[in-house]
């Protein structure tokens, strides 16, 4: 926790409007993130992933400080537009994309596309001539299956297709006029392993040379996400990915390693954000000899922390009486809904002194829980941001 978000709380709590949970971002973090970032690969542009942290103060700072943005809708392009960032910093990087969405972002100019099949690239094709555009000024590039061995939080089958495939759909983007521009993938959420781009990357020149044997000459491999951010385990820093990142292009590509874009989200945003919530309730659910408690919370998977689904994310948890004696306990959220249990299978240590009306700080959560939080499930309000 920051010093920043330690003093903004303690004022908060003394003005007596601490009425819900409340998630405070630090701006300062997000900074030092991205002159980490563009520190750690001089090279490669970033395209910060909107999904991540979509708020107005994030997007406003990361333009003013040069990125570039990945974005998954219209509505995304459209607050990134708002924000001051310019058409040609701006990817529209989700491959399921109806085809009047397609429209509307050529017509804010945006150019560049994911694909990961022939019927979406048909998709673009015709939104390109239909809007009287020169076709071939519109890029895309392919996103290709990664296994995500290594990610808390693997993103496997949903997007992409198999390396083998991706030389068609780009030849077929060739001959319906675009700009068949390159190569995406994506490790994994949360991806531990420094070494996890190798073999994406592997695929990826593979593409390349099979693209060239047909005349058509890619010019960018878009890396993806997974840089991790700090939880209860430690993680390697942005310049071991960087150093990872770069071995694997040189040892794939030569002396001609292509143009490189990374798509940053949680590693930009989910160390600069902690969540302060209050116990509810305190129980057991049989006789005084058992000794795992339940913890409620006034947050729980519906209020934003859908990301403890099958315990994908264990956040680190700070109370008052930390240091004191622990029990392990199960932790849950307020709604009524069995599946909102956060902790269960492997159980949370927390100090048997934690009682009702205790606040509790739960860090590194600036990523994937503002935009997961329900509108209004059970009639509690979304999670509330305030960015300082």
């Amino acid at each position: 926790m920051t010093d920043r978000i330690r003093d903004f709380l303690r004022v908060r709590r003394d003005l007596g409007r601490d009425e819900g949970p409340v998630m405070v971002l630090d701006l300062d973090v997000v900074r030092d993130n991205y002159t980490a970032f563009a520190r750690s690969l001089p090279d490669t542009r970033v395209f910060y992933a909107v999904k991540a942290n979509p708020a107005p103060e994030v997007l406003r700072l990361l333009a003013e400080m040069g990125s570039c943005f990945d974005t998954a809708s219209v509505a995304e392009i459209e607050m990134v537009l708002a924000a001051g960032a310019t058409p040609e910093r701006i990817s529209f990087g989700n491959t399921i994309k109806k085809e009047r969405c397609i429209g509307r972002a050529l017509a804010h100019g945006i150019r560049l596309f994911a694909v990961d099949c022939e019927a979406e690239v048909e998709k673009i094709a015709r939104a390109a001539t239909a809007a009287g555009l020169e076709v071939g000024a519109v890029q895309v590039f392919c996103r290709i299956l990664c296994d995500g061995a290594g990610a808390d939080w693997p993103l496997s089958r949903k997007f992409g297709c198999v390396p083998e495939m991706a030389t068609d759909v780009l030849e077929h983007a060739h001959r319906q006029g675009l700009s068949a521009y390159g190569v995406s993938f994506h490790v994994g959420s949360q991806q531990g392993n420094t070494e996890a781009w190798d073999g994406a990357l592997a695929s990826a020149a593979t593409i390349f040379r099979e693209c060239a044997e047909r005349g058509i000459f890619l010019s960018m491999v878009n890396l993806g996400g997974g840089f991790p951010t700090q939880y209860l385990k430690a993680v390697p820093g942005v310049e071991s990915y960087g150093d990872a990142i770069f071995r694997a292009l040189t040892k794939h590509f030569g002396n001609r390693i292509p143009e490189t874009i990374i798509e940053p989200g949680r590693g930009m945003v989910g160390n600069a954000g902690m969540i302060e919530a209050e116990v509810v309730l305190v129980s057991k659910k049989s006789a005084d000899e058992d000794e795992v408690r339940w913890v409620y919370l006034d947050i729980g998977k519906f209020g934003g922390l859908a990301e403890t689904m099958d315990e994908a994310i264990r956040y680190p948890i700070r109370t008052r009486h930390d240091g004191e004696r622990t029990e392990p306990c199960v932790i849950a959220g307020p709604t009524c809904d069995s599946v909102d249990v956060l902790y269960e299978r492997q159980h949370y240590p927390l100090p048997v002194s934690l009682s009702i009306g205790d606040k509790v700080l739960i860090e590194g959560t600036g990523a994937y829980t503002t935009t997961y939080a329900a509108v209004a499930f059970n009639g509690f309000p979304p999670l509330q941001q305030i960015v300082i």
